[in-house]
C-alpha cells in the first residue's frame, strides 16, 4: 500500500514544526524575562520604550530615563542602561536594566544598598547566575531579579518589580 500524498505533506510538516519548536527553546534567555511584552505593553512613547543592542547583546543605545514614579530611593548601579518600562495594572512599575560589572558585584551591590536605603529583603534565593528577591519598605513593595548574560560580556539583567504599599 503507497501513503498517500496528503499524509506525506502532514508528516513534512509535523518534523519541520519540531524542528523550528526545538530550535526556539535553546535560546530562551536571549532576553531578559518579560522584554517583548514590556516593549508591547509600555506606557511610554513607542519610540523610547526599548534600547537596541548589538549582535553579541550588550545595549548600544542610550538608556531610557527612570520613569517618574519609580522610587526616589532605590538603588541602581551606575552604568545600569533601561532597556525598558512597563507600567501595569494595580500601580505595579517593570523596569528592566542591563549593567556590567558580573553578577557577583551587582548582587553585592543589591545585598548592600538595599538594606541601607530602607529596603527590607524577603524570600529571596542566589543559584548560580540567577537570584531574586522581594522586599519592602514603609512605602513600597517589590522584587528584583538579577541573571546573567551569556551574550553581553560582564553583562547582568536587573529588574525592578515595584508597587506602592506598606511593607505590613
Amino acid at each position: 500500500m503507497k501513503p498517500s500524498p496528503s499524509a506525506a505533506v502532514l508528516a513534512g510538516a509535523v518534523l519541520s514544526l519540531a524542528a523550528v519548536t526545538g530550535c526556539s527553546a535553546a535560546n530562551k534567555h536571549a532576553e531578559p524575562p518579560g522584554a517583548t511584552y514590556a516593549a508591547e505593553q509600555t506606557t511610554d512613547p513607542p519610540a523610547g520604550n526599548a534600547v537596541g543592542a548589538t549582535p553579541g547583546g550588550c545595549p548600544t543605545a542610550a538608556s531610557l530615563p527612570l520613569p517618574k514614579d519609580f522610587p526616589e530611593n532605590l538603588p541602581v548601579p551606575d552604568g545600569a542602561v533601561v532597556t525598558s518600562v512597563e507600567h501595569r495594572t494595580g500601580g505595579r512599575l517593570v523596569v528592566a536594566t542591563v549593567v556590567r560589572g558580573g553578577f557577583d558585584t551587582n548582587l553585592a551591590f543589591l545585598h548592600k544598598r538595599l538594606p541601607k536605603a530602607g529596603y527590607i529583603p524577603k524570600e529571596g534565593e542566589v543559584e548560580k547566575d540567577d537570584a531574586e528577591s522581594n522586599f519592602a519598605s514603609t512605602s513600597v513593595r517589590g522584587r528584583w531579579t538579577l541573571r546573567k548574560m551569556s551574550d553581553c560580556d560582564g553583562g547582568v539583567y536587573l529588574t525592578y518589580l515595584t508597587s506602592a504599599g506598606s511593607s505590613t
